[in-house]
Formats: C-alpha cells, sequence, structure tokens
C-alpha cells in the first residue's frame, strides 16, 4: 500500500515548524461535552488528536467541556475515559473546563472593566431578535451602554445566586452590525441555579462554550485546537477573546477545523441518540446497535479496526457521507486476522448419518485459523448426529441450489461427504430430521483420493451430542434509511427488525470462551461473546462479505 503524505492539518503544523514555532511546545487536546457517550462520528478527532501527539512526541489533554450541567453526568465522564483507554491512547493531563470557572470569571470581570462586556437584562427572545439576520444589521441592546459599575455589580450578584435563570447574561461588546452572526455581542455567561457533576452548587452562572474553549486552551497551552467546520466560524470569536485578554505569555493557541465523519445510515447527534435511550428504543448508550464507541465494542469491533476506519476515511475539508460498509470492511479485515474459526449453528436441522458406526465419534482436525498458520489445528466432535442450517437443505431444491437435497451430496466442513437419502417430517409437513449416509473415505485432510472428490458446495454443522446452547444476538442497522432525520423524526425511521435473537447450538468448547472473545463462526460472520453471566451469549458483530452493497 502507498504511503500517504501528510494531511493539512499535519502540513499546518509543519508550516508553523518552518517559520519558528518550538517543537517542542507542540500540545493537542480533546475536548469531549460530558452530556452522552461518545460515537463514531469522535473516532476521527479522537485520532486525529492523539496521532498527532504520537507522531510529534506531544503531549495530548482529554479536556471535559462541562459548562452545561443541566445535561452532563459523572456517568458520561467514566464512559468517555474508559472508550479512549480502550483505543488505546493514553491522555497526558486529565482536564475539565470546571477547573478554570474562576480563571474565566475573573476574566470576565477583566472585560466589562475594560469595557468590553455588559450585562444585558432582555429576556433571550429579545435578544434573539434584535440580533438580526444574515442580511440584516443588529440593533444594539439597551442595555449595551450600561456602565460598567452597574455592571459590574450585577455580575457579582448574578456569581452569588441571587438572580433567577434568564434574568440578566454577560454580554461580550463587540459588532452588532457584524457580516459573522456569532461577533454580534455573544453571551459569556448565563444564570442556571442546577448543581454540577463536579463543583455542586457552588456556582450559580455558568460560562458558554465559545468564552471557554480559546481562554482554556490557553490556560493549557494548546498550541493547535482541532474542530470540526462547524466550528469555522466560530475562529474569528476565538481571536476575538484571546486577544482581549492580552498579553498573553507563551503559546497562543491557534483553532484550525476539519470535516467531520458522516456516516450512512447512521445518526451522530448525541441529542438524537440521548432521544432512542429515553424512548427505550435501544437498551442504553451501549446497546450494540448504537453507534456509540461503547456499543461498538460490545457489538464485537476491535480497537484496531476502528483506528484502521479513521486512518482510511482520513482528514479532510470536503464534507462527505462515508458508506457504513467501509467500517463494515475495516472490521471485517482485522477480524479475519486475529478471530478463531468455531462452528456454530442458528436455524437447525438435525441430520442422522445412517451408515455411521463409530459409537463414540471421532475426533476431527480444524484449522484455528488459516491467516495464522502458527496457530495450528484443535480437535473437534464429529458423530452419527450433527445439526445443520435449515437453509442448507431443500427437498425440493430450486434451481442452482447446490447444498444438501436428495440424491445430492455436499461436504461437511473439516468432515465427510454426505448424501441425503430420506427426509422425516412433523404433522404440519415440516421437514424436522433428514436421514444421509455418508463416504466413509472422504474424510477431509485423509489424503485419500475420496477425500479430494470435489462437490458443488461445503456446509458447516456441530455434533448434536457435543454441542451446547447459545443464545446469539443478530443485528440490522438501526436506521431504514441512508441518512436518518434528514426528513422525518428519526423515531419513525428507526428498523424496527434491527434485533432477531435466536437460540442456536455451537460447539461445546465456546462455553469456556471469555467476554470479549471474538470468533469467526464458518459461513455465518463474526461474533464475540458477551459478559452475559447468566447464558452462554454471542453478538453478531458483522458478516462475513457486504450485504449492503449496491
Amino acid at each position: 500500500m502507498k504511503k500517504k503524505g501528510p494531511n493539512f492539518i499535519e502540513q499546518i503544523i509543519e508550516g508553523d515548524i518552518i517559520r519558528g514555532f518550538d517543537k517542542n511546545l507542540l500540545r493537542f487536546r480533546f475536548p469531549p461535552e460530558p452530556n452522552g457517550y461518545l460515537h463514531i462520528g469522535h473516532l476521527k478527532a479522537i485520532c486525529l488528536n492523539f496521532n498527532l501527539g504520537k507522531k510529534y512526541n506531544s503531549p495530548v489533554n482529554l479536556r471535559f467541556d462541562d459548562t452545561n450541567p443541566e445535561k452532563e453526568a459523572k456517568e458520561y465522564v467514566d464512559a468517555i475515559k474508559e472508550d479512549i483507554k480502550w483505543l488505546g491512547f493514553k491522555w497526558d493531563k486529565e482536564c475539565y473546563a470546571s477547573d478554570y470557572f474562576e480563571q474565566l470569571y475573573g476574566w470576565a470581570t477583566f472585560l466589562i472593566e475594560k469595557e468590553m462586556a455588559y450585562v444585558d437584562s432582555q429576556t433571550s427572545e429579545e435578544i434573539a431578535t434584535q440580533k438580526g439576520t444574515p442580511t440584516t444589521k443588529g440593533e444594539p441592546s439597551p442595555y449595551r451602554n450600561r456602565n460598567k459599575e452597574e455592571s459590574l455589580k450585577i455580575f457579582k450578584k448574578m456569581y452569588d445566586g441571587d438572580y433567577k435563570q434568564g434574568e440578566h447574561v454577560l454580554r461580550a461588546k463587540i459588532d452588532m452590525s457584524s457580516p459573522n452572526m456569532l461577533m454580534r455581542d455573544p453571551v459569556l455567561y448565563r444564570v442556571m441555579n442546577i448543581s454540577h457533576h463536579r463543583t455542586g452548587v457552588d456556582w450559580k452562572i455558568y460560562p458558554m462554550y465559545d468564552w471557554t474553549h480559546g481562554e482554556s486552551d490557553y490556560i493549557e497551552q494548546v498550541s493547535h485546537s482541532l474542530c470540526t467546520l462547524e466550528f469555522e466560524p466560530h475562529r474569528e470569536l476565538y481571536d476575538w477573546f484571546l486577544d482581549a485578554i492580552s498579553p498573553l505569555e507563551g503559546v497562543r493557541p491557534k483553532q484550525r477545523e476539519f470535516s467531520r465523519l458522516n456516516l450512512s445510515y447512521t445518526i451522530t447527534s448525541k441529542r438524537k441518540l440521548a432521544l432512542l435511550v429515553e424512548e427505550n428504543l435501544v437498551d442504553g448508550w451501549d446497546d450494540p446497535r448504537m453507534p456509540t464507541i461503547s456499543g461498538l465494542r460490545k457489538r464485537g469491533y476491535t480497537p484496531e479496526s476502528l483506528k484502521n476506519f479513521a486512518l482510511t476515511v482520513g482528514v479532510s475539508k470536503r464534507e462527505n457521507i462515508i458508506d457504513v460498509s467501509l467500517l463494515e470492511f475495516c472490521a471485517r479485515a482485522h477480524l479475519n486476522e486475529v478471530a478463531p474459526r468455531a462452528m456454530a449453528v442458528i436455524n437447525p436441522l438435525k441430520v442422522k448419518i445412517i451408515n455411521y458406526k463409530k459409537d463414540e465419534g471421532e475426533k476431527l482436525d480444524f484449522e484455528i485459523n488459516p491467516q495464522n498458520k502458527a496457530l495450528g489445528t484443535r480437535k473437534i466432535s464429529f458423530t452419527d448426529e450433527i445439526y445443520i442450517e435449515s437453509e442448507d437443505f431443500q427437498e425440493g431444491p430450486e434451481e442452482g441450489f447446490f447444498r444438501l437435497s436428495p440424491g445430492q451430496e455436499v461436504r461437511l466442513k473439516n468432515a465427510y461427504i454426505i448424501k441425503a437419502v430420506k427426509v422425516i417430517k412433523d404433522k404440519d409437513g415440516n421437514v424436522n430430521l433428514v436421514m444421509c449416509e455418508y463416504d466413509e473415505k472422504s474424510r477431509s485432510g485423509s489424503n485419500t483420493p475420496e477425500s479430494n472428490r470435489k462437490v458443488k458446495a461445503t456446509i458447516h454443522w456441530v455434533s448434536s451430542s457435543q454441542a451446547v446452547k447459545a443464545k446469539v444476538n443478530v443485528y440490522d442497522r438501526l436506521f431504514k434509511v441512508e441518512e436518518p432525520g434528514k426528513e422525518i423524526n428519526i423515531i419513525d425511521e428507526v428498523n424496527e427488525n434491527s434485533l432477531e435473537t435466536k437460540e442456536a447450538y455451537v460447539e461445546g468448547y465456546l462455553s469456556d470462551s471469555l467476554p470479549g472473545q471474538q470468533y469467526q463462526f464458518q459461513r455465518l460472520g463474526y461474533f464475540v461473546r458477551t459478559d452475559n453471566k447468566k447464558a452462554l451469549e454471542f453478538n453478531k458483530t458483522v458478516g462475513l462479505r457486504d450485504r449492503w452493497k449496491k
């Protein structure tokens, strides 16, 4: 594979170094808001920042943007940290915007004293109205010229908790006619009498993201603050706030933007994902159908497959939608290399081999992983009664059907060639047992002419006496449409058939598997053992091929 050149973010950093920036002062950060679990859309930013840290041997901070206590919780903080660790990344400092509340409050007071900020006593609706539109200028607030002494007094009382939410806000005094709507006297602080998951009830006012962002970067001496493209208009405000607290010492951070990761058939809005959880359409944020990192982990995706997906997608400034089949391909490619093979039957049909006379059965060689010959083989049990997939038998075969049918031979994986000779049906006419004969000399790997005899199909199986029952969760895509949420409410676009639970038969040795262990079930796909302590259970990760390819 041809090695990729530096992406445009790396080119920016290299340019800064060439122009004299001290490489030893490089520092990056990943700044999640703890109002939900990390999802696949965050993966690009995580990998970008931590890979830059690795490339330049530079520290990367994990900073939680915890400025909205109404929607945040420690549960989300813990889940975010666990996901990043699972991906294999290590942060230098664990930081929180709430660590800087005192400093941010002090700087806000400084802006009032410099008459660069004022307390506005309008309602949020009035403020929104007088901001104007992208094509019309805004109107100044009647409080814009409020004297700084009065603003300082009210702001202090806001800090002390003397006002209700919505009575006052603190706004920066910038330009109500700016073509950039964000520069039209943005709100810096609002009153929120809500307990914070870290600071409790100490604070009655909370800073807005734009005010917190650049100032937190400066406090931490972040050199390059990397954001997705929707924050590009915010860069002007980011720089204005840094100018406002100048002179600055040390590194002045710079914001640069890249395209976000959009995936077909997938929602990457925490607000909409939260709605699915709240409406009980999924079993929590880590439901294997969810596009969260935790959900993908429970589904059986590996850290390597997700990081390879991010690398394959790359870093650009152009917004596009990545086909979800690429994500599935990356999972399949890595699991093919590392997952041991096993046999399982999800829709069982019993087969009786009437001419097999070995009472104790026999042990056959089974390759652990053909991609890694060094792993060698293990033994599997073969007996006169086995289970096969019901779809692998047709009594009256349709044209082009080459699997088991009366008079037609098929090879059992790693075992013998068999031929159906009779079927037994229940009272409703359903086939519940297929009587077969086997070719004793056709055992795979026996180096006889019969063992190399060609038949048109090979099917998997499990011994009925040696197999154990297992719960198997087979997943389909959570949404029925390629761009959920674009046309109608996402609730109406949820795939009601996104989960099918089956009682399967699997090899007995899988009873000793550990939670998180992945397997390739022959011909069925890749599966992972769950942490269900009450029953043997597997989640299907991905099939052996792309079912959705157009």
